[in-house]
């Protein structure tokens, strides 16, 4: 199944929204993570809903994001070829600041949604900068997200509230009016970064109050929960029988993916590293002595093989939490 578009993903967010499950949208910095997600997603027959953010983007553009964009969104595309399920790519917290890589993302079609965050802004500055973004993107085929309230915590390598401040149901409703987003993040007690799910206070009655007041006002829109990687599953399943689609996480995979490889390298330390009394030739590979490294061990493949089986078992059950497993929309395989 080939990369596919904004109105492709905006069938499957109707179709959670109206059954009840949802999409862990996974960032992706790299591609270990990249493959061990689609692994996952191919085992457990869900769509895949994959992230990019603006420093992402530069990491891999060696300082230039769009050059960044444009190498992994043709990865995806690549990969997403040989595999059965859907794959979509949001941008995920592209700021004002960041108009030129928003912009080349709809020219050049090289993702499926853009979430503008504009949530540090007052109201009316949000609906602003939010408006802009949907203008731009209109006759496009990419979703657009907007943010409204305020998370508590670090995303994307810089601090995104030193406090929460919670989503009104009622000015959700006038956002979403006066932006025309596709999709909104809402602020109900998730956190940014590292956070414990028994300490965060998630308020499912405000999830719940704002999903009715839009639906309520005919606003039949998906609401996506930003820093959701410390929610407990008793907490995640909660929220979504109330209009919750999308949950995002990133910090989760990060810490999986530095646990693995640690893990990997102390397992394998006395193979990689020369012993006590032995010169550390690295320039000569340890001529002036029997001991060698063992290739095997520390070819990076082989790190990153225990990398992206620890990603595909960590996404794997985060599907099965958020219900979208077996529930594939563009599957050939009998659900």
């Amino acid at each position: 199944m080939s990369f596919l578009t904004g109105a492709e993903l905006d069938k499957v967010y109707g179709k959670a929204k109206g059954s009840g499950y949802g999409f862990i949208a996974s960032n992706v910095a790299e591609p270990n993570i990249l493959i061990g997600l689609m692994r996952a997603a191919e085992e457990k027959n869900s769509d895949l809903v994959l992230q990019i953010s603006n420093s992402a983007s530069k990491f891999a553009g060696n300082g230039d994001p769009i050059t960044g964009l444009r190498a992994i969104s043709q990865y995806i595309k690549e990969l997403a070829s040989n595999y059965e399920f859907g794959v979509f790519l949001n941008m995920d917290h592209l700021k004002e600041s960041n108009m030129e890589l928003i912009k080349a993302t709809v020219d050049e079609d090289l993702a499926s949604s853009i979430m503008i965050d504009a949530s540090k802004e007052s109201f009316e500055d949000n609906v602003r900068i939010t408006r802009k973004v949907v203008d731009y993107a209109k006759g496009s085929d990419l979703l657009i997200e907007g943010e409204l309230g305020k998370i508590k915590g670090v995303e994307d390598e810089e601090t995104a509230s030193a406090e929460a401040f919670y989503t009104d149901p009622d000015e959700a409703v006038e956002y979403v009016k006066k932006t025309g987003v596709d999709l909104l993040a809402v602020s109900v007690g998730t956190q940014h970064g590292v956070s414990k799910g028994r300490d965060i206070e998630l308020n499912v009655d405000l999830v719940e109050e704002i999903d009715s007041t839009l639906t309520q006002a005919g606003l039949e829109i998906p609401l996506v929960l930003h820093g959701s990687s410390g929610l407990v599953e008793e907490q995640l399943v909660q929220v979504l029988d109330y209009g919750v689609c999308k949950l995002n996480k990133d910090t989760r995979y990060q810490y999986e993916y530095a646990r693995a490889a640690l893990d990997y390298y102390l397992e394998h330390k006395d193979s990689i590293l020369p012993p006590e009394g032995v010169n550390d030739d690295r320039e000569g590979f340890f001529s002036d002595t029997d001991w060698s490294p063992n290739k095997s061990d520390f070819d990076p493949r082989a790190v990153s093989r225990v990398i992206r089986e620890a990603i595909k078992e960590t996404a794997g059950d985060l599907f099965e939490q958020a219900g979208s497993v077996g529930k594939s929309l563009y599957s050939s395989k009998v659900n």
